[in-house]
């Protein structure tokens, strides 16, 4: 089967389908939808190979992310892979493991297989790395991390507004001793939610105990131990915000394992709204950021860059919002406080 037959049962010229398949903005998007169902219907795989000699791009979208095992990355991953099978591209998914070593082989795997752009859903960065890819001209979308310029779009999440609505939720069930279990200082994201955190303290009249502050690693693993230092203080916390859910649940081990009751004993948030929260026991109490609403803008704002709408960059804005679930409870205050 070749392009010839394509046309001839699509009804177009040959010139169409060849521009069909190497995504040009000239085909109408009625033209490209009825020839893209003749090319599934006649099972047709085009040599990409071939298609990246004729239109300059290779049809390759990267996709950076710090870490596969947390599910927030799969389910963005998923949403992006789909919208890009839809528009005929393929993607590169590149997992760092939050290690600076592993990250440069990951641009540089970027740069060999000649992307078309790349799409930074990590905070870790280095600016040398950056440079590379703008030396050579390939759009970039960060998340959260980036500054907007020609060919590099950033999309902005409101840490701030799902944590004060969670500081808001805590204060009217009367905590006033507040906990929170950050992520690994290194990262950008960490210090954005740490910093939200300790603003909202001075929003609601709270003064803030750098002893309730603890450092995780964004894992179950962490959020335990982290945990685990929050009970040993002399005067514990009565609730505690995790900075993603991950480490939520390592916090629900800890205090389970020290025989406490959530929210009964220690009322728990966490952050992410991931597809488990909703199962843990008791169902996690979250602020949650989509996972579809982030790829969507990535994938929109990489194309965009791709296709020449725009050549500098734009800045997209991502909210978050709190679920309210069973971990979070009235603070009952013991008898002669």
């Amino acid at each position: 089967m070749n392009i010839t037959e394509v046309a001839k049962r699509a009804k177009v010229s040959t010139a169409t389908v060849s521009r069909t398949i190497n995504g040009s903005n000239t085909v109408s998007p009625k033209t490209a939808d009825k020839v893209w169902n003749v090319v599934r219907a006649l099972g047709y795989h085009p040599n990409r190979y071939a298609r990246a000699l004729v239109s300059g791009r290779s049809r390759l979208l990267g996709l950076i992310i710090s870490d596969i095992v947390n599910p927030f990355f799969p389910e963005l991953v998923k949403c992006f892979e789909d919208m890009a099978l839809q528009k005929g591209l393929e993607v590169l998914v590149a997992n760092t493991n939050y290690d600076p070593e592993r990250t440069s082989h990951c641009v540089h795997r970027m740069l060999e297989r000649k992307v078309d752009g790349v799409s930074i859903m990590t905070s870790e960065m280095e600016d040398g790395l950056i440079a590379e890819l703008e030396k050579r001209l390939i759009p970039i979308v960060f998340l959260d991390t980036g500054k907007v310029r020609a060919r590099i779009s950033n999309i902005s999440v409101d840490y701030g507004q799902g944590i004060r609505a969670a500081m808001e939720h805590l204060v009217q069930l009367k905590h006033h001793r507040i906990g929170f279990i950050s992520g690994p200082l290194t990262l950008r994201s960490a210090l954005t939610r740490r910093a939200a955190f300790l603003k909202s303290f001075g929003h609601f009249g709270l003064l803030p105990d750098e002893t309730l502050i603890q450092v995780g690693d964004h894992k179950i693993d962490g959020g335990e131990a982290a945990m685990e230092r929050l009970l040993a203080l002399p005067k514990r916390p009565t609730a505690v915000l995790a900075s993603n859910d991950l480490t939520a649940i390592g916090a629900l081990r800890a205090i389970y394992n020290a025989k406490l009751r959530v929210p009964e004993d220690i009322s728990l948030i966490g952050f992410d709204d991931i597809y488990l929260s909703q199962f843990t026991q008791p169902a996690l109490t979250t602020i949650r950021l989509s996972r579809t609403e982030v790829a969507e803008k990535a994938f929109s704002a990489i194309t965009a860059l791709i296709n020449g709408k725009s050549r500098k960059g734009h800045e997209y804005h991502v909210e978050t919002q709190l679920v309210m679930r069973g971990s979070t409870g009235l603070h009952a205050e013991p008898p002669n406080s």
